[in-house]
């Protein structure tokens, strides 16, 4: 099974203890976001076929990559880096700090390991499209020959999203907008044209809509990229997240509302006090990130990876 750490909350940037620690352990607990079931996932090197990791900062993991490595398991990083103001993105670090761990990631690790993410894209006054395309191509500039994919995708407006968009909005005085499809899709067609000519395919995630013959759809949790860095086939079925994925199947051991990142466009977190106040109280000790039922083990199996 390949385990995601995790599309719901940064473990790299804040939960790096604990995940060592399952790992170690051999399991952890995660809560089905839907069910509000306990669930057990079991860690162990021949249960797991491998990783995929989303961050904005992989700093604590870097200096334990080592550790990583000894698992003996491929691992690919979803690396966002959007170079944001603060008034939509709190407490991210500078991107040049990001920038330079994706190098490290691509020299120390393997060329395929990091995929730049520039996701989502937000329209605001802040972030217009002559932004977009400045600061696009900026960033692939610095990330020539460390990367060879980006993947994007426009911002989903969430209820809470909205919410966190419009008091993000009042408190820092801008005002941010949703484009039509065609405004989108032209500008797609620009940052593909900048993303090539530094290297690298651009791909679109979970928006089909925009597909093209210059914008190819994105496969975040890819059993493809897990092979070539590991040198064998990584034998995972194709199982999307939901409509319009086109992931392979995984795993997620995150939890919702537990990022801190504060970045106001964020589909995971309903309040960012709400994300600090978890954090605070986290213990890395545990065998779920934030407390869950008591384990009911005749009613709380190993998934099978």
């Amino acid at each position: 099974m390949i385990i995601s750490a995790s599309y719901r909350t940064d473990i790299p940037a804040f939960y790096s203890d604990w995940f060592f620690a399952r790992l170690q352990a051999g399991y952890c607990r995660v809560k089905n976001p839907y069910s509000g079931r306990p669930l057990r996932i079991d860690l162990r090197p021949e249960r797991v076929t491998g990783f995929v990791f989303w961050t904005r900062n992989f700093g604590p993991c870097l200096r334990r990559v080592a550790q990583l490595q000894a698992f003996g398991r491929p691992f690919v990083v979803q690396f966002t880096v959007t170079n944001y103001p603060k008034s939509l993105e709190a407490a991210v670090i500078d991107p040049r700090k990001a920038v330079e761990q994706i190098r490290r990631l691509s020299g120390e690790v393997h060329p395929k390991c990091p995929v730049w993410r520039y996701d989502p894209i937000v329209f605001s006054d802040e972030t217009s499209l002559e932004f977009h395309r400045r600061n696009f191509a900026k960033l692939a500039a610095e990330l020539e020959g460390s990367v060879d994919e980006v993947t994007v995708s426009f911002a989903t407006i969430y209820q809470k999203s909205e919410r966190n968009l419009d008091a993000a909005a009042e408190r820092h005085g801008f005002e941010w907008s949703d484009p039509d499809h065609s405004t989108k899709s032209s500008l797609l067609a620009e940052l593909s044209g900048i993303a090539n000519a530094r290297g690298m395919a651009l791909t679109i995630c979970t928006q089909p809509q925009f597909l093209s013959g210059r914008v190819e759809e994105a496969r975040c949790v890819d059993a493809r990229r897990l092979s070539a860095i590991a040198g064998f086939n990584v034998d995972v079925r194709r199982k999307g997240n939901r409509p319009g994925c086109a992931c392979h199947e995984s795993r997620d051991i995150g939890a919702y509302d537990t990022c801190p990142h504060g970045c106001a466009y964020c589909y995971a977190v309903r309040h960012r006090d709400l994300a600090l106040a978890r954090y605070k109280v986290h213990d890395p000790a545990a065998d779920a990130l934030i407390p869950l039922e008591p384990e009911q083990p005749s009613s709380l199996p190993l998934f099978e990876g």
